[in-house]
């Protein structure tokens, strides 16, 4: 085989391992003088949590459990040598639309929020922003944020660093029916932050459905989006980790797909890291337990797609397109 073929072997092997991009790996596998030349790769391990599903948030023990979990998740994503852990759709609680519903169980209506213990949700993120800070390391935690009243809470991921400040929220912005008819206000805007170079995006709920939110990411120069979901209904339906695959390898960007365990479903999606061609890079196991994955993200430098297609959106085509010629204009021939 000539020395050529001996390299591609290696870049696709290489590339397969890391779930790499083709582009990404080649670089990797040049040999030192030509890598001099390239681009500086930055680099960030990102550990992607699944945590236990909990949904009623007037019960104080709960509340304090899912707390105690996302601080043991972060204690291990530390020692496993992350920068930023990722939690699900509201870690700490996400409220089911039956239990808050003020004519409920049997009925679905507007949500009384009255019955959301406020103060231990407070008392468990101030832990947690603490924890933070002690362990160095940055955290995106699904919650639900109150609004001052009668307007409803955001459902959203806030973003803490790895100083213990809280630098930023993302609220989700396209809801299903019942949130927007019965639980929460919307958001409106796109959130991005950076942490050693790089550049994040946050997404949110049944957002994996609308790829404008993806495609926007893109524009915005991210490495990576975050998305956080409860996994739709039936739970953990199977179309948002497929989604998720999809709008990584078509925006060419990582995508940490955060999910909670559901136990006992039968081919449960679990929480993991989609690499920019659109594989796994890293998955939590699907047995319905609380744990985290880990891979090592970059910016992806060098990559031909990203920029390839920004052009070819641009009108590139307009000057090459072809009028009044019958063989085009007409469709019903050969």
């Amino acid at each position: 085989m000539t020395d050529n073929g001996n390299f591609k072997r290696r870049v696709r092997a290489r590339a397969a391992k890391t779930g790499e991009s083709y582009t990404t790996a080649r670089m990797h596998a040049l040999p030192r003088s030509e890598e001099d030349a390239a681009p500086e790769v930055r680099r960030l391990r990102l550990a992607v949590a699944q945590t236990t599903y909990a949904d009623d948030p007037r019960d104080t023990d709960k509340l304090r459990r899912s707390g105690q979990e996302i601080r043991l998740l972060m204690q291990r994503a530390r020692q496993a040598g992350a920068r930023l852990v990722h939690f699900p759709e509201g870690a700490t609680s996400a409220p089911n639309k039956r239990i808050m519903s003020e004519i409920g169980p049997r009925e679905i209506g507007p949500s009384d929020w009255r019955r959301f213990e406020w103060a231990v949700l407070r008392e468990q993120l101030d832990a947690t922003r603490r924890l933070a800070r002690e362990l160095g390391l940055w955290a995106v935690i699904g919650s639900v944020h109150p609004l001052t009243p009668p307007h409803r809470p955001h459902n959203s991921l806030y973003v803490v660093s790895d100083r213990g400040e809280l630098v930023t929220r993302y609220d989700e912005r396209l809801l299903s029916n019942t949130k927007i008819s019965f639980m929460y206000t919307p958001g409106s805007i796109p959130v991005t932050f950076e942490v050693d170079g790089i550049r994040f995006g946050c997404a949110l709920g049944m957002g994996c459905h609308y790829p404008e939110i993806f495609s926007e990411y893109e524009r915005l120069d991210v490495h990576c989006v975050l998305f956080s979901t409860t996994g739709g209904s039936p739970a953990n339906e199977p179309s948002f980790a497929a989604e998720a695959q999809g709008h990584a390898a078509s925006n060419s960007y990582w995508v940490s797909f955060s999910i909670p365990a559901h136990p006992g479903q039968a081919d449960p999606a679990s929480s993991g890291l989609v690499a920019p061609g659109g594989r796994w890079a890293a998955q939590c196991p699907t047995d319905g337990t609380a744990a985290i994955t880990l891979a090592d993200i970059d910016d992806n430098p060098g990559d031909l797609s990203r920029p390839w297609r920004r052009k070819a959106r641009s009108g590139l085509y307009e000057p090459h397109r072809v009028d009044g010629d019958p063989r085009s204009d007409g469709r019903d021939m050969f």
